[in-house]
């Protein structure tokens, strides 16, 4: 068989193809996203793909499937799990029948998510085997091993995963022709039984059986390689998933005499392989990202014995408690823990050069991209509600950003679709200021149906911004119920978001062009003086989906060098120079925003020659 470079998303997409899976599931999240999206490329034609509209959404329509007998496969990140995890509790007591692989993305760091939360703990919470892979390769066995043990028990895995082995690369063998060599799963069909309706005295004896099967499965997996031990000595280190590769990285770099322990299979503990590792030790230091499983679950086992080594890690503060690890800091700790000086080892390093200290990187905050249509609706409602005390709702999304100054946009954020429910608590104890809450289209479809319904219902004063910018664009560009693209490669009839609102009950749906300035300031001051739950819809493709042109250009003879574009807009493209201003051509999209708010009317499109019209400055 070939080898080839893949990435680790993509290694766990082939094992799920090479397992036979029918149907995959998902909502897109960073560092997630790609593996749903490697199956849709590579499907050989009899796997069913979708974005849905929600991770709980894709929860339950991957455990029908899964009740007809399919082998299914659900992706999502870690927050997406707090989503899914209704149906996933009780999918752990009902039961499935196919095999079932829950794939979710831990994000250490975090680096694109809202929170730092560690997926192995849903493992014990729900009673579901958790696989933890060190590399990719090992990620594409562990989801082939995920279907068949998923079937042997009855109930999902989960597939813990994180950012590292996500993005990271690696070779991998696997066969050219996917759809000769992957193995065929015929689904055995739906058969009705009672077990499949949950009822308490069900639920009950479903609990005494899980019990039962984290004992068979901890057996199982101190028989698996997934767990190992290496090396000798009296001191230890134990570790999993991604610290795995930079503790033996490390080990070998200070040459050190010491027993290593790896857990690919963090729950149910493989006890039985931490007892053959702790026995002969007097000392352990356990390396994990992010929270103190391992380290707890050593502990535990450790309890039972006369006597009993020292375990230090996250709790004894030889490790951060947050954060994701670097190769410096897993090295930094084996030093101290082993005592040594690791300038020194270093220094000792065959064939190695001391290593040069990098100079520090700037810091480059996060920004809207030049031409976001985004910056023109925040900047709509803003010259709209000037002069009037109001808070602005925000969600998860590229619009998150219209936090950032000069817009300072956006006063709260806490989860998908929450921006429209804060914003009727808040109206509630403080109903004389306007409450203002912005949701992007995906975001709209995945939790702000529910908040819509529930302002219609309870008749909350507060104003809806729904910004359209007809794709999923924080994710790398997914399609949404609002495109009418599926993951299918084919097209469904559009969700108008519109007449959603309109069918909710709202009785002012106002929409518009943002970069229609003029336009877009009346359509929010009369959606925001309406008594109820209004809303704007701004309509406008993301510019990473469509170029516009011409690009503008400052008459520096008309610049006064007052810096209003710069000041109230923040668009990257433009700069001060010489005490007047610049636009960047590389950067620029010809989205007019910044002519149509100057005042002096010195920036036009390049094609334009001359002041033209009167300025439709506001």
């Amino acid at each position: 068989m070939p080898k080839q470079l893949v990435m680790g998303n993509e290694a766990v997409a082939l094992g799920a193809i090479m397992a036979g899976v029918n149907l995959v599931s998902g909502y897109p999240g960073t560092p997630s996203t790609e593996i749903l999206e490697t199956v849709a490329r590579k499907n050989p034609g009899d796997i069913y793909v979708e974005w849905s509209v929600n991770e709980k959404v894709a929860m339950e329509v991957a455990a029908g499937a899964s009740y007809a007998g399919g082998r299914v496969m659900v992706t999502m990140k870690q927050v997406g799990l707090n989503v899914a995890s209704d149906p996933l509790m009780s999918l752990t007591y009902v039961g499935t029948n196919g095999g079932m692989v829950i794939a979710v993305a831990d994000d250490p760091g975090p680096i694109s998510s809202q929170t730092e939360q560690d997926t192995r703990h849903y493992g014990k919470f729900a009673n579901l085997p958790v696989f933890d892979p060190s590399t990719p390769e090992e990620a594409y066995h562990m989801v082939q091993e995920g279907f068949r043990l998923s079937e042997e028990v009855k109930i999902p895995v989960i597939l813990r995963l994180s950012t590292r082995i996500c993005h990271a690369c690696a070779t991998l063998e696997y066969p050219e022709n996917l759809q000769q060599a992957r193995q065929k799963h015929i689904p055995s069909g739906f058969v009705k039984d009672p077990n499949w309706v949950i009822f308490p005295s069900l639920a009950y004896r479903k609990h005494l059986y899980l019990e039962e099967v984290q004992t068979k499965l901890a057996q199982a997996f101190d028989r698996s390689g997934f767990n190992s031990i290496s090396g000798s000595g009296y001191s230890g280190v134990a570790t999993g998933g991604n610290t795995y590769n930079m503790v033996v990285e490390a080990v070998e770099d200070l040459k050190l005499d010491i027993r290593i322990l790896k857990i690919g299979t963090p729950y149910p503990f493989p006890e039985e392989t931490a007892v053959k590792f702790v026995s002969p030790l007097d000392r352990i230091l356990v390396i994990e990202e992010l929270d103190g499983v391992i380290e707890e679950a050593l502990l535990q086992t450790c309890s039972q014995f006369p006597y009993r080594p020292v375990i230090l890690g996250k709790k004894s503060g030889h490790l951060p408690l947050a954060g994701e690890f670097t190769y410096e800091i897993v090295k930094n700790a084996l030093s101290e823990f082993m005592k040594i000086d690791s300038i020194q080892a270093s220094h000792k390093e065959s064939g190695k050069q001391e290593r040069m200290a990098q100079p520090k990187l700037p810091m480059r905050p996060p920004v809207l991209c030049a031409g976001c249509p985004h910056r023109a609706a925040f900047y709509a409602v803003k010259k709209a509600l000037k002069g009037k005390e109001a808070v602005f709702t925000g969600d998860i999304g590229c619009y998150t950003l219209g936090n950032a100054k000069p817009l300072d946009m956006v006063d709260t954020c806490l989860c998908m679709g929450a921006g429209i429910t804060i914003a009727q608590g808040l109206y509630r104890l403080q109903p004389e200021k306007k409450n203002i809450a912005f949701i992007g289209d995906s975001t709209f479809f995945h939790t702000g149906l529910p908040g819509i319904v529930n302002a219609v219902y309870n008749n909350a004063d507060i104003t809806v911004i729904v910004l359209d910018n007809s794709t999923t664009a924080m994710t790398g560009h997914q399609p949404h119920p609002g495109t009418g693209a599926t993951m299918m490669q084919n097209t469904s009839g559009k969700v108008d978001i519109e007449g959603v609102l309109k069918a909710c009950g709202l009785k002012v749906v106002d929409v518009a062009d943002p970069l229609d300035l003029r336009a877009s300031v009346e359509k929010v001051q009369h959606a925001v003086d309406y008594k109820g739950p209004s809303a704007v819809l701004f309509r406008s493709p993301c510019i990473a989906l469509v170029k516009r042109h011409p690009v503008m250009e400052i008459n520096q003879h008309d610049c006064t060098g007052c810096y209003r574009c710069i000041k109230e807009i923040g668009c990257p493209a433009i700069s001060p120079a010489n005490e007047k201003v610049l636009i960047d051509d590389t950067l620029c999209m010809g989205c007019g925003l910044c002519s149509q708010i100057c005042a002096c009317q010195a920036i036009k499109g390049k094609e334009q020659k001359g002041k033209g019209e009167v300025s439709n400055a506001v």
